[in-house]
């Protein structure tokens, strides 16, 4: 039997090689052009900017407490920041961000990748704000100023500090809570709550009453929370920050001796009538723990909440022998201080003679 051969000539079979080779070669670079174009929609999709805010300026975004990642859409919608939503949502999407909505307060800048703006959102990283008060005559009123500094609402402010059981466990009560505020500016997070609140006042609060200056209200025969008091009393006379060490130096001076205080201020705080602009016999007369012209020593509690600098002005108060002031009859703000009551009176009836002329009888 004859074999017959089979096998290719060696011509056609380097052919085919070449071909296979160019095969792979083609796939290789197809693969190759695809990956390219992956890669740069990758890294444009995720590095590229997306974030366009109006005149290149930045936006505060605030995200509250409880949103679910439905609602930061929406506010990111409203906002109108974003240049392509769809690829902001696939990168949130792939870094896990819809199970990770913070609420805060965040500073969205032109610019921005989608990358950048995730990880910002997502590890909570948000802009302190800048907490101001000053000047509060209450713990409702102050509620009010700070709920329209961050995100607890007055009523849970105000709830709170209304809350006897836990004002207690503080070292305060009814009466004695405005002393735990001190009007300043301090930095909080947009979403801190009502208790996130107060427990930071509390800091500051021990703070400030150092074991220097508690040894200070010591000297003076007063608890902290007794100068905090005197201080509300001593912000109500005078607006005078130079004047104020006189004035409380006065007080204590009555404190010492056992006199009534027979400050105005608490007549006013006891009506709770802010209009009144002339204390008149008939003010005093009204039935209040309040009533300095009628109970002896200090009222239960600060009248309002007092500043720093008159709770320094109690603490550094001049040592004096003047027990009377009156305001100055030329209304500067100042006052006219006296040692005896005749001398007083002389000053008041200057002062009344004043008021007569420009009508001011109530």
């Amino acid at each position: 039997m004859v074999k017959i051969e089979t096998k290719l000539p060696k011509e056609k079979k380097a052919k085919k090689k070449g071909k296979s080779k160019l095969v792979f070669w083609l796939v290789l670079g197809i693969l190759f052009i695809f990956a390219l174009a992956f890669g740069y929609w990758l890294f444009h999709t995720v590095m590229s900017p997306n974030v366009t805010t109006p005149d290149g300026k930045e936006v505060v975004v605030y995200i509250p407490t409880g949103s679910t990642y439905e609602d930061m859409q929406s506010i990111l919608s409203e906002a109108d920041i974003l240049v392509n939503p769809k690829s902001f949502n696939w990168v949130a999407q792939k870094k896990e961000y819809p199970e990770n909505v913070r609420p805060g307060r965040y500073i969205v800048k032109n610019g921005m990748s989608n990358n950048q703006l995730v990880n910002m959102l997502r590890g909570g990283l948000q802009n302190p704000v800048k907490v101001s008060f000053n000047n509060i005559r209450n713990v409702d009123m102050l509620a009010g100023r700070i709920a329209t500094q961050i995100e607890a609402d007055s009523a849970s402010i105000s709830d709170l500090l209304h809350n006897e059981d836990y004002i207690n466990q503080l070292g305060f009560n009814n009466y004695t809570i405005p002393a735990l505020f001190l009007p300043d500016t301090y930095e909080f997070y947009w979403n801190t709550d009502a208790e996130g609140f107060v427990v930071r006042m509390f800091q500051e609060y021990n703070k400030f009453w150092n074991e220097e200056r508690k040894q200070q209200a010591q000297a003076k025969g007063l608890t902290p929370i007794e100068v905090s008091t005197l201080a509300s009393i001593v912000n109500k006379e005078t607006n005078m920050s130079d004047e104020m060490p006189r004035v409380a130096g006065v007080y204590i001076n009555r404190l010492r001796n056992n006199w009534l205080l027979q400050a105005d201020p608490t007549l006013v705080f006891a009506w709770n009538d802010y209009s009144i602009k002339r204390v008149l016999d008939r003010h005093k007369e009204i039935e209040s723990p309040y009533n300095t012209y009628k109970y002896p020593g200090l009222p239960p509690g600060p009248i309002c909440i007092p500043s720093i600098a008159a709770i320094k002005a109690v603490l550094n108060a001049e040592d004096h022998h003047y027990f009377y002031f009156c305001a100055k009859e030329d209304f500067s703000g100042y006052h006219n201080f006296a040692k005896t009551l005749a001398e007083h009176n002389r000053n008041a009836t200057k002062y009344q003679q004043a008021l007569n002329q420009r009508g001011i009888m109530k």
